[in-house]
């Protein structure tokens, strides 16, 4: 099973609570995490993009750093993890994002990929005059079809003409191409997103709920390999999930009951308010409007492992069983710590990384 971090490129990580720890995004913060997840043999790290945070008195998510240019800087100072940053495809033409890639594909030498967002946030882009109307719910994943489409057809052969409802190539080019090539994320979870990421995708990220419950995934893993059969893709399920650990199950699941203590109601409605938007969301959802872990969509699709590190490796094995799971990328409650726990009290107990710590 692939392991994967998801960097903090927001304000708190992933807690929407007071009591959390509480810290700003930072290149020198996100370094460090990526080059501890690098030197433990992770995968890959992903960053995602946000563009207006949900305030409350954690003031969660309000300051954010941008995805490509971290990712950029990060890919200097690394030298075998694959890196993916997040392209909201609302605020760029796919020929520059297209671009971008190739660029940071060169410094990284081959190690870039990009995770694909559809735009679901109204606030993220009325603020900007750019929010093109409730009507994008209704087609995003054609638009997004689109985009990626041009991206692959530039990173081919340097060249497009595509002609589409959204985007009209005239003889477009991105040259150099990618050296390698660059895998496209999402994290779709509807019947008509899970179509798309099995078409256009080569992971997915599929939906994690509730409280140390891994193979909780099997449905929503089931519905993308299903999409595969249909449309002939090869989409691999990720699935995110977030470690709270200590040395004891009792002492790992006190810091969650103080988390949990601090909960921030007034970011969650924020958050709750902006999602009731999306038309969308009430089809493959399971609302949980007290859910205290962040992620850009109501309700969550991360789950949250709590527990001694035995506890948690135990836990990762069993989601790494579930038929169709590739993988898995996590957050932590302090990223620092949390990684350093990972790699030197996790990893040597996960079955499921066996062989590959007998290979090196």
């Amino acid at each position: 099973m692939q392991l994967g971090v998801f960097i903090p490129i927001g304000n708190n990580g992933w807690l929407i609570s007071t009591t959390s720890p509480q810290y700003k995004p930072s290149f020198d913060l996100n370094k460090t995490i990526v080059q501890k997840a690098e030197g433990f043999g992770f995968d890959f790290a992903l960053s995602m993009i946000k563009l207006h945070g949900f305030g409350g008195p954690s003031r969660f998510w309000d300051y954010n750093l941008e995805s490509f240019t971290l990712m950029s800087g990060l890919a200097a100072v690394t030298e075998r993890i694959q890196l993916f940053a997040t392209c909201a495809v609302l605020t760029m033409p796919p020929p520059i994002a297209a671009r971008m890639a190739v660029t940071i594909d060169s410094i990284s030498h081959g190690r870039f990929g990009m995770n694909i967002i559809s735009g679901w946030q109204r606030r993220e882009y009325t603020q900007m005059g750019i929010w093109p109307g409730a009507e994008h719910y209704k087609r995003r994943y054609d638009y997004c079809a689109e985009y990626v489409t041009i991206m692959k057809e530039l990173w081919a052969t340097g060249q497009s003409d595509f002609k589409g409802d959204f985007f009209k190539m005239d003889d477009c080019h991105c040259l150099p191409t990618p050296m390698a090539k660059i895998p496209i994320i999402c994290a779709a979870q509807s019947d008509a997103g899970t179509m798309y990421a099995s078409k256009y995708a080569d992971y997915n990220f599929c939906a994690s709920f509730g409280y140390n419950a891994p193979t909780a995934v099997a449905t929503s893993v089931a519905r993308l390999v299903e999409a595969n059969k249909l449309t002939g893709g090869n989409c691999s399920a990720l699935i995110l999930t977030m470690i709270i650990a200590d040395e004891t199950d009792e002492a790992a699941n006190a810091k969650w009951e103080h988390y949990k203590a601090g909960t921030d109601f007034e970011a969650l409605a924020y958050r709750d308010e902006q999602a009731r938007d999306d038309p969308t969301t009430d089809q493959y959802a399971q609302p949980n409007r007290r859910h205290i872990l962040g992620t850009n969509k109501l309700p969550t699709n991360q789950g949250v492992l709590v527990g001694s590190y035995a506890t948690v490796a135990r836990m990762l094995d069993e989601l790494s069983e579930v038929p169709g799971v590739r993988g898995v990328m996590m957050t932590f409650d302090d990223f620092v710590i949390g990684m350093e726990q990972f790699g030197t009290r996790i990893m040597p107990l996960l079955r499921c990384r066996e062989k590959l710590r007998e290979a090196a």
